[in-house]
């Protein structure tokens, strides 16, 4: 398959990497041109515009940062009116659920089968190809857009109709975002009162504050490599995202009238880190645990 994909971040790029070793062909698409050289460097064909590379696409791949980063790809630019019947879009950006199924009508209108396909696991996953995929859609599209997820994933899930992907995603994210909070406060008082992190993190994971936090992505820097922690909060998912996403969803809980006091309070703590850490917004939202203690911090030199 001819696979274009759109947007080759800290995500997307490790994502259309292990396309390519499937033997996809695969052309990585982006306005950055210092990603299009790593791409480049790294055995993917590259185009500045999808217009430009449409020929004899058979899917489309975005992985995007907003709503409106979706609409200007999809809608704004005429792209997705460019595209064959038979094409297949697999959107895996994180954006809300009323423009998720706005794309969907869209290519519904068009002829053209949209999948909502959000992700989790991280960049590790993303290179390690064990992603799990949270898709909305028909069952027709997600039968066909699943063997190009397998390569990039080790899960993949169908949480219902057009958007509820996007639902899932941001339902876990919050949670996510409770978890590291709760994780970096935990930590943090540990080692306050002497405790050192790497046995205490340890001792909660063999016990019952376990989570994909500790057990993945630790905050604590020196405990865990591959991380961010154990890069000074470089790369990985940042606080900017969480924040997005967080968003997201407190917006769509005050449309459903549901009650989330700890999503709140995540977003509350993550709002005073960024204000009083200049660089908070663009480390990864693991760099949350330098709100609870100067130690950490500290810990990174």
């Amino acid at each position: 398959m001819k696979v274009l994909f759109i947007g080759i971040g800290n995500m997307g790029l490790p994502m259309a990497i292990n396309l390519h070793k499937s033997g996809q062909q695969v052309v990585a698409v982006d306005m950055s041109k210092e990603l299009l050289e790593s791409a480049a460097n790294q055995g993917l064909e590259t185009a500045s515009s999808a217009l430009a590379a449409l020929d004899g696409c058979d899917a489309i791949i975005t992985m995007l940062p907003s709503d409106a980063a979706v609409q200007s790809v999809y809608l704004d630019s005429g792209l997705l009116e460019s595209l064959a019947k038979d094409t297949l879009v697999i959107d895996c950006s994180t954006i809300s659920a009323e423009a998720a199924k706005n794309l969907h009508s869209a290519g519904d209108a068009l002829g053209v089968s949209v999948v909502d396909a959000p992700v989790s696991g991280g960049t590790a996953g993303a290179k390690a190809g064990t992603l799990s995929f949270i898709c909305g859609g028909n069952e027709d599209a997600l039968k066909r857009a699943t063997p190009l997820l397998q390569v990039m994933g080790a899960n993949v899930f169908h949480a219902g109709a057009a958007g509820a992907g996007q639902i899932a995603k941001i339902a876990n994210n919050m949670l996510l975002a409770v978890l590291m909070t709760g994780t970096s406060e935990a930590l943090s008082f540990g080692v306050d009162n002497g405790l050192d992190p790497a046995v205490l993190s340890e001792i909660m994971k063999a016990s019952s504050g376990n989570s994909w936090v500790l057990e993945k992505y630790n905050p604590w820097p020196g405990v865990m490599d591959g991380v961010p922690a154990a890069n000074g909060y470089q790369g990985g998912f940042g606080t900017a995202l969480m924040q997005k996403d967080l968003g997201l969803a407190l917006a769509l809980a005050e449309q459903s009238n549901s009650t989330t006091p700890m999503g709140q309070r995540a977003q509350d703590v993550y709002a005073e880190f960024v204000a009083e850490n200049e660089t908070a917004m663009s480390d990864d939202f693991s760099g949350i645990v330098r709100h609870f203690s100067g130690r950490a911090a500290s810990s990174e030199d």
